[in-house]
């Protein structure tokens, strides 16, 4: 692990205000790196998640598959962000996500056993993992108010606000998909300026 991938996952776990430097310095000894080439999974439907990752470079969508076999996209993962099939993790059941590769991507992975250990040594490890639990609320429920009562303009807009550089990257389906409308309609609103 390079020295600025380093900071970027220290200044993600500082961000909290609750894991002190030796939490974090010992955290960073239990990870490991992985490349995923484009197209590649860290996880797919039917497996058990068993790990979470920092993402250090690239874009990843989690995507279900509904009834008919169409893929819909629900979340996008940038750099700076953790991913893992959270109920999966969680629960310990098979996940019905898949989370898969839209580049190259870098990640610094943790096995949830190693989680789980830290928890158990340490109540700040306990109140971390209550925040990121919260957090991921908070982002699904901003989630479903934007698709019920927002439009997909300015779900686009803030997403463009977010991520300028990367959301060119992503492929128009995928996009369409996670902003809930038709591939069409995305080629509207991003010509609209």
């Amino acid at each position: 692990m390079t020295i600025i991938e380093q900071a970027s996952i220290r200044n993600y776990l500082k961000s909290f205000s609750v894991l002190t430097t030796s939490d974090i310095e010992k955290f960073l000894q239990l990870l490991t790196k992985r490349k995923l080439k484009k197209s590649e999974y860290f996880i797919r439907e039917g497996q058990v998640c068993q790990e979470v990752a920092f993402v250090l470079k690239g874009t990843l969508r989690s995507f279900y598959r509904s009834n008919d076999g169409t893929e819909i996209t629900y979340c996008i993962r940038f750099p700076n962000n953790l991913t893992t099939a959270y109920s999966s993790f969680i629960t310990g059941n098979t996940t019905q996500e898949n989370i898969q590769c839209l580049s190259s991507v870098e990640l610094l992975v943790i096995q949830k056993a190693r989680i789980d250990e830290l928890a158990s040594q340490n109540p700040r490890w306990v109140k971390f993992l209550k925040t990121i639990a919260e957090d991921q609320y908070l982002e699904l429920e901003k989630q479903v108010f934007q698709l019920q009562k927002g439009n997909a303009q300015q779900r686009y807009r803030e997403l463009e606000m977010k991520q300028p550089e990367l959301l060119q990257n992503i492929p128009l389906q995928h996009l369409a998909s996670y902003l809930g409308v038709t591939q069409r309609h995305l080629s509207r609103i991003r010509h609209k300026k």
